[in-house]
């Protein structure tokens, strides 16, 4: 189209996408209209105010009553192009406001020509019908908007270059800035000349496809003799490993095949027959599947168990829904029984297994969680990091340990994952190896149906700088890879979609595949000596289930991990369901649960396993238990495992905790006393902290495995102090100078440095703080983690990264500093936290805390380390942190229902300050954090009005909470004891007086203990969307500040009848107080 018309269209497509969200907003009013019969009000509304035309048609050379379609059309554009928005404004709001009178939305043809003369394009005579007909393009007799601004508009303008080249599925996309080129350093023109004539003339003469080949060949050779240069981010889709250089197999593979059959057999047993038995507890067959052979090279030649030496052995990461897998061999090796693997998912009894890898939930035998996809391959890099973090510290030897993470290639589009990767790059992880399973499934479907996906993550992986083996064909495939001399057939299998692969295998037939990939591309030769049957049975061997190929492979790895300096990953092609004939490579494969008479007969038979149909048939004696294969301990299979695994030091997986209160001496008590006194001089909470971790940092062996971690707010935190003391871990040094080096607090990084500053990542800070949270148990070093952060970022951002802290057992401190809806008083709605307490309760292992004062702070951190450390009790510790300062109370002396403060404040719960006996009345104030300040505030405030005030300090609601939770249960099923009581009934239950609980923490916070508090009970709370001002003008938005703790106190007394309301009245209009308040954020609706 001529430039005006593309210009009216790009306006239209503007003006469209920008409006569309508001048209129905705008058309609302005249709809009710409408709706009532208020027509005349309707027309002179829109006559006198809304539709007065503002560009009228202008005559163009055709007299009216014969212009063409064409002629009409383009002067419409011409009509709105003009002036598109307030155009479209108004042709929009008509047409809506005339095609819902019908509640049609569309327009006949009379309608649609009143409406053109109203935008300022009249139609006559036969112009009516035939620009109608211009519109109307499903021929329907009516015109839907839709239809109207599609015409309008004309065909779509291209989205992207891209697009373009959507046919072309190796990667080799077309570069824009090819042609900008580069300006590097030319030693001699001439010569830089010779050279690109030297490549033109291969070009020429060899073609693109040889001469791509030659560069990648070149490209190696270079690096190999040194030079410092890139290789390219993708190579050939061929095997990494060539055949001529794989190493003679070690072990029995004609036995080790027979284990793997076994193996793969009750892995897929496990879950139909389970399913069976117990309809509905799920399961997976398909990945273990495609998995198992590549997980059972590991076993028998590379997985290092915890008596390997050089460290506690290897840490693996296993894809979670292969977890059938890790069962089905513990079976075979006498770890696991019979009746626990028929309990697959049936863990109530406490007999069976759990449905993936869940620490939690088998402490003997899973060390890492990995199900929640995403976290494994981040977690796995962090833990990587932390053994390399031990090593460098002298804390513990992890020399021989490695850490292999198994990962599926649908995982690969979690955003962890992609983290996970560059991390491990950049932080020259060699001794970590990943294994991404390339079975090119998702749950669903195809993970890139139109596209290489081992192609594309070996451009992710090399970019990130990984060594990138690939492992994509079997020995008899590659055959044919081999004997390709012109690299047709390579440039063939790079074009040939994963959607098609997939179709292939699923489908099984040799005719369709040599017709598709070789016949239909000139290659029909290079199969010629070969079956159908023998030319899909080589397809259906991909790299990943041929055990030399995948030998090769690890080894490779292996050495990597030795000798080189980068990461290593495994590409290994697989079939989702390998060996399952009826499903393999299908859609359906992740949902099969079951396997029906005959598919477990064809299983059978391509395993060789020893089961007749008449067992299959009758579904086994004792429930089922006849399906599961162990031929015995004195069996050649069952020996020939167990030896290979005695080799690499023992069974795996297994878990072997470190008992960590015979080994290590905890602080005495008189460590966490420096607060006990008290300091009018304000402080933080956040500063006490930093102090007493400081202190405990500096005490002998325990001082160093304390594991200070920031993810880069140490200042923000008053920790910029402990850089020069203690350092920031860097593995490879610091070979710069500081900005600061100047002055003491310079910023100082070593090898052995004790923090862990690990940039603005939460996710990869808690997973690095899971890897220290666990170190005892995987290395048996116990290390103690302090993770300090904005609380915002904590529960909201990485809960599940928490959760996933739980499952593994960690144990450590978790730090939300500047805590509080209004205490961080400029951040604003984003970093305003007032919730995490309450979701901390989710989390059964955690148990989160908020103190006022420091001497809470010390007790409830002494708690901590006693529990986790002198119990050996799996715990996480969460501690709200506040930046406001404020002087600091000595510790009560008087005790709270007969307790201690200090075992009071241990329970969750204490009296802080009585009321004065002079006063005729008392209410009770509970609090905590912060806001602590404002309770005691309105004690003055109360005593105007002749009520004493009674101080309570609440340092843990969710404790409370659990506590009478279980007090409850506990009377429920003991009807014949009396009532159990709890620690909050104890203390606020036999009152019926005036209660008010406030805190920098949403109302629900409170609720947790409010129908344990005796008498009524005032909540307030900072509901809603935090924002920016003061922090005196945000608690008094928020209704928490000191006036209006009296005002509610007040107001309660009143209606029990203790104070006349006029009173409560006159210190609402003293106070300035106010019902009505403009909340933005909730379109002032505000309860």
């Amino acid at each position: 189209p001529p430039p005006p018309v593309r210009a009216c269209r790009s306006a239209l497509v503007r003006g469209f996408r920008s409006k569309s969200a508001k048209m129905m907003r705008w058309t609302a009013p005249f709809k009710r209209l409408a709706q009532a019969g208020v027509e005349t009000a309707r027309t002179n509304r829109l006559g006198s105010r809304l539709y007065t035309p503002m560009i009228k048609f202008r005559a163009g050379s055709t007299a009216l009553g014969d212009r063409s379609a064409e002629e009409l059309l383009s002067q419409l554009r011409s009509v709105i192009g003009k002036d598109s928005s307030s155009s479209l404004l108004q042709l929009s709001n008509e047409w809506f406001g005339r095609a819902d009178k019908d509640r049609s939305m569309q327009l006949v043809a009379e309608e649609l020509s009143s409406l053109m003369a109203e935008v300022g394009l009249p139609l006559e005579g036969k112009e009516v019908q035939t620009f109608f007909e211009v519109f109307d393009i499903n021929k329907s007799g009516s015109v839907s908007y839709a239809e109207f601004t599609a015409t309008l508009r004309g065909e779509m303008p291209q989205f992207a270059a891209s697009l373009a080249f959507m046919n072309q599925y190796r990667g080799h996309y077309p570069s824009a800035m090819v042609s900008s080129g580069t300006d590097l350093a030319i030693f001699d023109k001439a010569e830089a000349e010779e050279w690109i004539e030297s490549l033109d003339a291969v070009i020429q003469h060899h073609g693109p496809t040889r001469t791509r080949f030659m560069l990648h060949e070149l490209m190696d050779e270079a690096v190999r003799k040194g030079v410092k240069v890139s290789p390219p981010i993708t190579t050939p889709m061929i095997n990494s490993i060539p055949t001529s250089v794989e190493p003679v197999y070690p072990g029995d593979i004609a036995m080790e095949r027979r284990v793997s059959n076994l193996v793969r057999w009750n892995a897929a047993v496990m879950v139909s027959d389970g399913n069976k038995r117990a309809m509905g507890v799920g399961g997976h067959i398909g990945t273990f599947a495609s998995i198992c052979d590549v997980w059972e090279v590991g076993m028998n030649h590379f997985f290092r168990g915890k008596a390997y030496g050089g460290g506690q052995g290897d840490q693996i990461y296993m894809q979670g829904h292969a977890s059938p897998g890790a069962y089905a061999r513990a079976y075979l090796e006498g770890r696991l029984s019979l009746e626990r693997i028929m309990n697959f998912r049936q863990e109530v009894g406490g007999k069976g297994v759990s449905s993936y890898p869940h620490p939690r939930l088998m402490p003997d035998f899973w060390e890492n969680p990995t199900v929640s996809m995403g976290i494994g391959p981040l977690v796995a890099v962090t833990q990587a990091r932390f053994f390399r973090y031990l090593h460098l510290r002298g804390m513990a030897d992890t020399s021989a340990c490695r850490v292999w993470c198994f990962i599926g290639d649908g995982e690969m589009d979690e955003p962890e994952s992609i983290y996970a990767i560059a991390r491990a790059g950049y932080e020259r992880l060699n001794n970590l190896i990943m294994i991404v399973n390339c079975n090119y499934q998702r749950l669903d479907g195809p993970v890139r149906g139109n596209s290489k996906v081992i192609q594309e993550f070996e451009g992710v992986f090399r970019g990130a700088g990984f060594d990138c083996i690939k492992l994509i064909w079997g020995s008899e495939w590659n055959k044919l890879v081999d004997n390709d001399p012109d690299g047709r057939f390579i440039e063939v299998l790079e074009r040939t979609p994963d959607g098609d692969c997939q179709r292939y295998a699923a489908k099984q037939d040799g005719a369709l595949l040599r017709k598709e990939m070789f016949d239909d591309n000139g290659l029909g030769d290079r199969v010629a000596h070969l079956t159908d049957a023998e030319l899909i049975s080589a397809y259906m061997q991909p790299g990943g289930h041929d055990h030399k190929k995948i030998y090769s492979a690890m080894l490779q790895a292996e050495k990597n991990a030795e000798s080189g300096g980068r990461p290593s990953v495994i590409l290994a092609k697989t079939l989702k369901g390998f060996s399952l004939a009826t499903f393999q490579g299908r859609n359906t494969v992740h949902q099969q649960k079951t396997m029906k008479d005959d598919e477990l007969m064809g299983f059978r038979t391509v395993l060789d396993i020893p089961l007749t149909d008449e067992q299959i048939k009758s579904g086994g004696e004792n429930q089922g238990g006849e399906f599961f294969r162990n031929p015995g301990p004195d069996s050649p299979e069952v020996k020939y495992m167990c030896e290979q695994r005695h080799k690499l030091g023992g069974f795996y997986p297994t878990r072997q905790p470190a008992k960590v209160s015979s080994i290590i001496e905890i602080p005495e008590t008189g460590t966490y006393t420096l607060f006990d006194k008290g300091n009018p001089k304000p402080m933080s909470t956040t500063m006490a902290f930093a102090g007493l971790l400081r202190k405990l940092m500096k005490m002998g062996d325990f001082g160093k495995r304390c594991v200070p971690m920031v993810t880069d707010e140490a200042r923000t935190f008053g920790m910029n102090a402990f850089f020069h003391e203690f350092k920031i871990h860097a593995p490879f040094g610091q070979h710069y100078t500081p900005v600061d080096h100047d002055i003491l607090m310079k910023y100082s990084e070593a090898p052995d440095g004790q923090i862990l500053q690990e940039g603005i990542s939460e996710a990869g800070a808690l997973s690095t703080w899971i890897a220290c949270g666990t170190s005892y148990a995987s290395q048996g070093c116990p290390m103690l983690p302090f993770f300090i952060y904005y609380s915002m970022f904590g529960f909201q951002r990485v809960g599940d990264f928490i959760w996933q802290a739980a499952d593994a057992r960690s144990r450590g401190f978790l730090l939300g500093a500047t805590a509080g809806r209004t205490t961080l008083n400029g951040e604003g709605l984003q970093h305003q936290d007032g919730h995490s307490n309450l979701f901390a309760i989710s989390n059964p292992a955690c148990i989160a805390w908020d103190p006022a004062f420091s001497y809470e702070l010390a007790y409830i951190i002494e708690d901590g380390i006693y529990k986790m450390w002198g119990q050996d009790k799996d715990l996480i510790y969460y501690i709200s942190l506040y930046n406001e300062n404020h002087p600091m109370p000595e510790v009560p002396k008087h005790l709270t229902c007969g307790v201690a403060t200090k075992e009071a404040v241990l329970k969750g719960l204490y009296k802080f300050q009585e009321a004065p006996s002079d006063k005729a009345m008392t209410v009770r104030v509970i609090s905590s954090g912060s806001i602590m300040q404002q309770a005691l505030g309105a004690v003055a405030l109360l005593a105007e009005y002749g009520v004493g005030v009674e101080i309570w300090s609440a340092t843990n609601i969710g404790e409370l909470n659990r506590e009478a939770f279980k007090a409850e249960r506990y009377s429920r099923l003991h009807p014949m004891e009396p009532k159990k009581s709890c620690w909050v009934n104890d203390c606020l239950g036999d009152y019926d007086g005036v209660t008010v609980i406030s805190s920098d923490n949403i109302s629900q916070y409170h609720q947790l203990i409010e129908k344990y508090c005796g008498g009524d009970v005032v909540n307030l709370g900072t509901d809603g969307f935090g924002r920016s001002d003061t922090r005196e003008k945000l608690r008094r938005f928020f209704e928490i500040d000191s006036e209006s703790i009296c005002v509610g106190a007040l107001t309660a007394l009143a209606r029990q009848g203790k104070v006349d309301p006029k009173v409560a009245q006159e210190a609402i209009e003293k106070f300035g107080l106010k019902y009505e308040r403009q909340d933005i954020t909730m379109d002032n609706d505000w309860p």
